[in-house]
């Protein structure tokens, strides 16, 4: 007997009914800003308190990347666990350490840690007051692909776990099969002899025309092999901006230091402010137009930004050429809405304090 097709239920219809109803649900997770009042911590399995800025585990659903805030009391240790997602870590405030691997790396406010995908790590807190750090992962993408795994161990010593999903030594040959062998040997080579730990002290902030002074925390120019995300910092002079610009893609902005306000919008001109304090997440989607804005007169602003570079938006760009997926004003509209960032007096780079 054939069956039969009502145009009701076709595939076109189907879908049509399918994006429309993904797109007004997904309409209703958008943020602008995510006040650090708004986001409660709670106790944790692992022994220590989590938050989340953005992503599913908050009821914030993201695509790409998540960001979360941990805290540890003094004296506790998390216990030991893996995923199958990478993660990068920035240190608000206290004295703590990490281990990755089985590598011990000691940790102050203004540090960053990368965490590969499958690598076992905790963290500890010796000091006597309490440690907090954003972490900002790729878990959402590898959940949307099936693919996000979590094991905990518990107080497993690291001696006692199984290491990192093994992988083939590259073979001979000029078949599809060996090349992929050699490419893969060669990434994940790579991969796992990448930088952990950026140092605070040991940060060089250099301005730039867009108004501001900058510098990479975790990134592959600097040694890091993360899965894409990439995590820099720049700092906004007093009364000053940086100049506006506009990309797809998701992208967290995390206010390390003092207050002000950021631009959205559609076009350059009749959008929205969107005011910003020290402990804020500033989250810039759907293809805005955005500048961010300094309010001090005396102090200046430091702003740490995350987002999923070196995979997803450096994708996007070959899959949708000629469409320009990075976009600022011409030179000299940047100059001006910038300014001079040559008379700027910046100020010695001291590591940040959290005001709670």
């Amino acid at each position: 007997m054939a069956s039969r097709t009502t145009t009701e239920t076709t595939h076109y219809h189907v879908q049509k009914r399918r994006r429309a109803a993904f797109l007004d649900e997904w309409k209703g997770y958008q943020k602008t800003v995510r006040r650090a009042d708004e986001v409660g911590l709670s106790r944790t399995s692992r022994r220590t308190r989590v938050g989340v800025y953005t992503g599913i585990d908050g009821d914030q659903p993201t695509r790409s990347m998540d960001a979360l805030v941990h805290e540890i009391d003094p004296g506790v240790t998390s216990t030991i666990h893996r995923h199958s997602w990478d993660a990068m870590v920035f240190v608000v405030a206290g004295r703590g350490w990490t281990e990755i691997d089985g590598q011990r790396i000691e940790w102050g406010p203004g540090d960053s840690l990368h965490l590969p995908a499958w690598a076992w790590h905790r963290s500890g807190n010796d000091s006597a007051g309490i440690v907090r750090y954003m972490t900002f992962s790729s878990e959402p993408m590898l959940a949307t692909m099936g693919m996000s795994v979590i094991d905990d161990r518990g107080d497993t010593p690291f001696g006692e776990l199984p290491g990192r999903p093994p992988f083939s030594e590259g073979v001979d040959g000029d078949d599809a099969y060996a090349r992929r062998l050699r490419r893969i040997h060669r990434d994940q080579t790579a991969r796992r002899s990448g930088r952990l730990h950026t140092n605070w002290d040991e940060l060089e902030l250099l301005p730039t025309p867009r108004g501001t002074r900058t510098t990479f925390l975790l990134d592959r120019a600097i040694g890091y092999q993360a899965s894409g995300i990439t995590m820099a910092m720049f700092e906004i002079g007093p009364g000053r901006g940086q100049s506006m610009h506009r990309h797809p893609g998701e992208a967290w902005l995390y206010v390390v230091e003092g207050e002000g306000h950021s631009y959205l919008g559609t076009e350059p001109t009749g959008g929205v402010d969107h005011p910003w304090k020290q402990g804020d997440l500033i989250v810039v989607d759907h293809f805005l137009w955005h500048q961010h804005f300094n309010d001090s007169q005396t102090n200046t602003a430091k702003v740490v930004r995350v987002h999923m570079f070196d995979s997803l938006l450096e994708t996007m760009r070959v899959l949708m050429d000629p469409m320009v997926l990075f976009e600022e004003p011409p030179d000299a509209i940047r100059d001006a809405q910038a300014g001079n960032y040559h008379d700027i007096v910046w100020p010695a780079v001291v590591r940040p304090v959290w005001e709670r």
